[in-house]
This record gives C-alpha cells, sequence and structure tokens, in this order.
C-alpha cells in the first residue's frame, strides 16, 4: 500500500510541476502549461515556430503563445495571466519590474526597426540617415502612413520617433492606425501602398508577398532590444514560476543563443535577430 501511495504522489508531482530544463519529463507533465505573452515579431518572424518544440521536448511542458503587443503582454503580466514575457519596449518592462509584476529581465537579443513604404517612395526618404528626420518628410507630404496603433513596442517606437521629429501625427488624414500587429499592418500598408515602421525579422520574413521596400535604417534610435521576464510568483501566486524560470534559462542558453544568431541565414542571407544574452545593456 505504501508503495502505491508513493507511486501515486510521483505521479501526481510530476502533473504539478514541469521538468528542470535539460531533462526529459515523463508525458503526463505534458498536461502542464506554460502561458508565454509576447510580441507578435517572435510570432511573426517564425522565430517561436523554431524554439518552442525544443523547449516542450525538454521540459515536457505545454507552451501557451499568447503573441500581442509588448504592451498588452505586459498588461497580461500585471494581471496574472501569463507566467513569463518575451517584449521589446525596455522603457517599459523597467516599470514593469519596479513596480514588482516581474522579476529577472533578462536580455536576450535584438535586432532593428525598420522605415518601409512603396519603391515609388513619394515623401523621398530613401537613403535619410536620421528616422526622425524621414518622419518629417513624411508628414511634410502628407504621404500614408499606417500605425500599429496598439501599445507594442513597435508603437511605442513609432511615438518616440514622432516625438522627435517634433509633429503630432494623431488626427491627421494621412495618419492610420491598424490596431493590429506587425504582420498584419505591414500586409495593411503594402495593400495602401503606405509607409510604417516594421522590426526587420518581420519584414524579411514576409518581404516577398509584400512589395515593400527599407527606405529608412541604421539610425541607432531604430534599435530593437528584446528581454525576457518571469512573472512575479510571490505577487501571483497561480503562476507557474517553475516553468517561467525553465524558459527565461532556456532563452539565454548557448544553445538557443546559437540559433537565434543563425535564424534566417539560409533563407535571407543574415540572421533576423542578433543574440545578446550576457553581454551589458
Amino acid at each position: 500500500m505504501r508503495r502505491i501511495y508513493a507511486v501515486l504522489a510521483t505521479v501526481v508531482l510530476a502533473l504539478a510541476t514541469c521538468a528542470v530544463l535539460g531533462t526529459h519529463a515523463p508525458a503526463a507533465a505534458a498536461e502542464n502549461t506554460l502561458i508565454l505573452a509576447t510580441t507578435t515579431s517572435t510570432q511573426d518572424s517564425g522565430l517561436l515556430d523554431v524554439l518552442i518544440p525544443i523547449f516542450e521536448k525538454k521540459t515536457g511542458c505545454f507552451v501557451k503563445t499568447i503573441a500581442v503587443g509588448s504592451g498588452q503582454a505586459m498588461a497580461m503580466g500585471q494581471r496574472g495571466e501569463a507566467d513569463v514575457l518575451l517584449v521589446h519596449s525596455p522603457a517599459a518592462e523597467e516599470t514593469f519590474v519596479a513596480d514588482g509584476f516581474g522579476l529577472a529581465r533578462r536580455l536576450v537579443m535584438h535586432n532593428d526597426f525598420i522605415i518601409v513604404g512603396p519603391g515609388a517612395d513619394p515623401a523621398r526618404i530613401r537613403g535619410t540617415p536620421s528616422a526622425a528626420e524621414a518622419f518629417v518628410k513624411i508628414a511634410a507630404s502628407r504621404a500614408l502612413f499606417l500605425s500599429r496603433g496598439d501599445n507594442s513596442g513597435t508603437h511605442a517606437q513609432e511615438q518616440r520617433l514622432w516625438k522627435a521629429a517634433g509633429i503630432e501625427a494623431e488626427g491627421q488624414s494621412w495618419y492610420q492606425q491598424t490596431g493590429l500587429g506587425m504582420g498584419q499592418t505591414l500586409n495593411v500598408a503594402a495593400e495602401k501602398k503606405g509607409y510604417t515602421l516594421a522590426d526587420r525579422g518581420t519584414y524579411l520574413a514576409l518581404r516577398s508577398s509584400l512589395g515593400l521596400e527599407i527606405l529608412g535604417e541604421g539610425d541607432p534610435a531604430l534599435a530593437n532590444i528584446y528581454h525576457v521576464i518571469e512573472v512575479n510568483a510571490e505577487r501571483f501566486p497561480k503562476a507557474n514560476a517553475a516553468a517561467a524560470k525553465a524558459f527565461a534559462d532556456f532563452m539565454v542558453s548557448e544553445e538557443v543563443q546559437t540559433i537565434i544568431g543563425t535564424f534566417g541565414v539560409e533563407t535571407f542571407g543574415s540572421p533576423l535577430f542578433f543574440p545578446d544574452a550576457g553581454k551589458p545593456e
């Protein structure tokens, strides 16, 4: 009888927690779910399609990925509706952690934002070294600009660029907000032959179907930096703290950093993201 109880206890424990990273969990542990709130760029670029299956195989955890803007991802974290975040809005992330919602904010990778638009380039921004100056030209020409308008990291970056340009774009007839993710906003920009701000990874993943060109790039102000943040389980006791830490450790591991550094090279000739784990901010 004691043996039966011991076996039952072991099964219950396996169901309750994910295996420690690097071990193979019992099949029953796959019922355990890790909720990952992340940006649409990590999903639309295809990076998570590569990484998530590896993590699930290693840990036995099932990952439920919710791809939204960084602002929405952090709002989920503030309500205790996610276990771990993978986001790219540094200023908002710092506030999120300072307010006690998140733990162990760790640098994962970066790429950059780019300004894309129709090849005809009606605002004549091609080659403009300053992103803010490119925005000034778009406003002056009243060329159509598509904004995500979704409180995402990309939207926050766009708002900073309009501020640097000294322009209040909202409310202007040439400025339209889609309220959509990055991939969908790029599709709208392509359909309407407008400009938009995009992360390079998503753009490259969809480029062949868009008909949009990179018209602005290279400004240091366009840096796009991603961090992984565990939701504070002391504040939200139902959070899957063990799985969240396992995922965060996984994202900064040497194995995953190598995958990030090569992801996209075969298809696009260059990586879509650059690994940064362990580097100073």
